[in-house]
């Protein structure tokens, strides 16, 4: 049954994306998934809005004497309040007229209007010229078609299924671009099933389109955990990756009061200035050259030295660990590969410090082609203050060689791949006494894997001038033994190159054979 779900859910996603990329003959890539995603929002806000509303006009049980009209109804609810003139069944009902990207604009005013958390959320860009109504109107026509936001809905979590499959097809359409909001998913769930954010205060200073948080939350769910256990807190400085963001965060319940946004960003502009977080999650921009670093050479968040001014990237680890809790605060974030073994500017000296100061925990290589937007080489940074166990050692994971190509120029993580990391990590993490009377417990010992991961001491990165690519460490994985006597295999490759010559003899007979047919002699 759930497989029929998920195999309709796909089929939807596929048909809504094929009547929206018709959008993209009028406006630019980067601007059409605002306007297409700020529909789907409305649509699931309305269908969400109606079953209330019939409920309240029925007045039965709880709701007897209810207003159907009555705005606090649906606030107690955690329901928005649509506007008569924002409802979809009355958005539909225009979709054929040419003034109809102007109503659209006009009914994200009204909700904006009658619900303060989306103030200055929603897009309103429907009645520019650019965009052509007929093709408008066929997209509210299909997105009319689905269920988004009924009980039924959210149970399957469409919508969810929705946005993602859509965030996902934006970045991977505008390539280079489409990094600036989005970090596929498999990448995100890696970093929380590693973090496993239950409870408390989850940070991400560039937030994009919010799908830390919205993995964090699935995670919670997952392991029965409770959703009002957690709180978000973000900055994005791209003002439309922004109210994406909130968007994302509103459709699932998520409270996205303290995702602030202005346009200098997390290092010029801390929106989060006193916030010491549980856990913190990111993929901040890699390399970035123009970060005015040069302006904040004396900010009390160079802890452990002053970053580069031609590179962010010690910058963004130590504003990490600045907004970190001392006691066991937990960070887990993207980085180029470049900044576990850079000595330029003096990040190799930071980066000593951060080993020296026991502030490392784990450190995993990715495999290339990950990411929609760059294809320079990444890795995964996890960082703990105050650490508990394992003091004095640094988990190296090589995961280099995982994962599978979902298409010429990207590659993904299967779920066994994602299993396989946090397996180890975890094992690692929590070491168990060994029972040899209990076997599957026995199984769940770390054990170094040559190749793949390896626990190293303080003095052992020492001994690597603090260099942290983890290939310095798993090594090389050894061949499998498939149990055939080496003597057996020198016979049979000596036999199968015999059988290729003759091969290769007879091919070169017939072919002057044939030549000497037409009169040529070799």
């Amino acid at each position: 049954m759930a497989k029929k779900i998920e195999e309709k859910s796909e089929n939807l996603e596929k048909k809504l994306w094929k009547t929206a990329d018709k959008l993209r003959k009028n406006i630019d890539a980067a601007e059409y998934k605002h306007v297409v995603l700020g529909l789907i929002f409305l649509k699931y806000i309305s269908d969400a809005f109606d079953e209330l509303h019939q409920k309240l006009l029925e007045g039965k049980g709880e709701y007897v004497g209810a207003d159907p009209e009555d705005k606090d109804e649906y606030g107690a609810e955690n329901v928005f309040f649509v506007p008569e003139k924002a409802r979809w069944s009355y958005i539909q009902s225009q979709a054929k007229l040419p003034n109809i990207g102007k109503l659209i604009d006009d009914a994200m005013d009204l909700i904006e209007a009658e619900n303060n958390t989306l103030k200055g959320v929603l897009p309103k860009t429907y009645g520019r010229t650019n965009l052509d109504p007929q093709t408008l109107g066929g997209l509210i026509d299909t997105i009319g078609t689905i269920a988004l936001g009924d009980e039924k809905a959210k149970s399957q979590d469409v919508l969810g299924r929705v946005y993602e499959y859509f965030l996902g097809q934006f970045a991977l359409n505008e390539g280079k671009k489409g990094g600036q909001f989005y970090t596929p998913e498999s990448i995100v769930k890696l970093l929380v099933e590693m973090l496993q954010p239950y409870k408390g205060r989850v940070y991400d200073p560039c937030c994009g389109s919010g799908g830390m948080f919205v993995q964090s939350e699935k995670f919670i769910e997952s392991h029965q955990g409770r959703l009002d256990d957690i709180s978000v807190y973000g900055q994005e400085s791209n003002q439309t990756t922004y109210r994406l963001c909130r968007m994302n965060l509103a459709i699932r319940g998520i409270d996205g009061s303290n995702i602030k946004w202005n346009t200098e960003g997390s290092f010029l502009n801390n929106a989060h200035k006193d916030l010491k977080a549980d856990y913190i999650i990111a993929n901040p921009p890699f390399n970035v050259s123009d970060w005015s670093g040069e302006q904040l050479r004396d900010d009390a968040r160079w802890q452990y030295g002053v970053p580069p001014t031609g590179n962010a990237n010690f910058g963004w680890v130590q504003h990490f660990l600045y907004h970190l809790k001392p006691d066991g605060g937990h960070a887990g974030f993207v980085l180029a590969n470049g900044s576990l073994s850079s000595n330029t500017g003096g990040e190799g000296d930071i980066r000593q410090k951060l080993v020296e100061n026991d502030l490392v925990e784990c450190i995993v290589m990715l495999p290339k082609a990950l990411f929609f937007n760059t294809g320079i080489p990444a890795c995964l940074w996890f960082l703990r203050r105050g650490k508990k166990q394992r003091n004095g050692e640094v988990l190296f994971i090589d995961a280099s060689e995982l994962g599978y190509m979902i298409d010429r120029k990207n590659r993904t993580f299967a779920p066994e791949d994602i299993a396989r990391v946090t397996k180890a990590y975890h094992s690692w993490l929590n070491p168990k006494m060994p029972a040899s009377s209990d076997s599957k417990r026995n199984e769940e010992l770390y054990r170094d894997v040559k190749g793949f991961c390896k626990s190293a001491s303080i003095k052992d990165i020492q001994k690597h001038k603090f260099v942290l690519t983890p290939g310095r460490y798993v090594g090389i994985p050894d061949e499998e033994d498939d149990g055939i006597p080496f003597q057996e295999k020198i016979d049979a490759l000596t036999e199968k190159l015999r059988t290729q010559m003759e091969m290769a003899q007879q091919l070169d007979q017939e072919i002057k054979s044939q030549l000497a047919k037409i009169g040529i002699e070799l």
